[in-house]
């Protein structure tokens, strides 16, 4: 009897790791997909990545979205083309993008507690919010270590003042997919 019960507990806990490491391997790929999707400006360019890290914080909760995240930075800096226009290597965590390559788990883990805690799905002001906080976050983090670089008034120049529009939209456009995606959910319930 305890030895069915281990097994069975066994047989759950690998369900859930495996599909753990599925949403992780999922996540990744969606968010170099995301990388491809590139408009190229100097020194920082514009990309979805920022909406695909907080979609995949808002779906797969903190804690596996922020692991998500960096295991797809982790094969950034093995030299995987998994950043904008296909770059990677290590020297992108030290170059002009650096701030805004670390900033995305706190963004990942930031939408993740969020969405936890209500802020995605049927709640759209509120998804909104929560997104556009989140990219505002990456870009004073991005424009803090830009500005160590380029100085801080090249910093909000480049680095932030391009970016805000497009933090904006991409909040809205994540804001919907989450109202989507939570439709979709309860239709399936039902």
């Amino acid at each position: 009897m305890v030895e069915l019960a281990v097994s069975v507990l066994s047989g759950t806990r690998m369900r859930r790791v495996s599909r753990q490491v599925a949403a992780v391997a999922v996540g990744s790929i969606a968010l170099t997909l995301s990388s491809y999707i590139a408009v190229p400006m100097v020194p920082v360019p514009v990309t979805m990545q920022t909406l695909a890290v907080t979609m995949v914080g808002a779906l797969l909760g903190r804690r596996l979205g922020a692991i998500t995240v960096m295991a797809w930075l982790a094969q950034a800096m093995a030299g995987l083309p998994v950043l904008a226009n296909g770059a990677g290597g290590i020297h992108h965590f030290a170059g002009p993008t650096a701030g805004y390559l670390v900033a995305f788990p706190i963004m990942a883990w930031m939408m993740g507690w969020l969405a936890e805690n209500g802020w995605a799905g049927r709640k759209p002001l509120r998804a909104f919010a929560g997104m556009l906080a989140a990219n505002l976050i990456c870009l004073a983090l991005g424009g803090v270590w830009l500005a160590g670089i380029v100085g801080p008034t090249q910093a909000v120049a480049l680095g932030v003042t391009p970016f805000l529009v497009g933090a904006v939209l991409k909040s809205g456009l994540g804001a919907a997919l989450l109202v989507v995606i939570a439709h979709r959910r309860l239709r399936k319930a039902a």
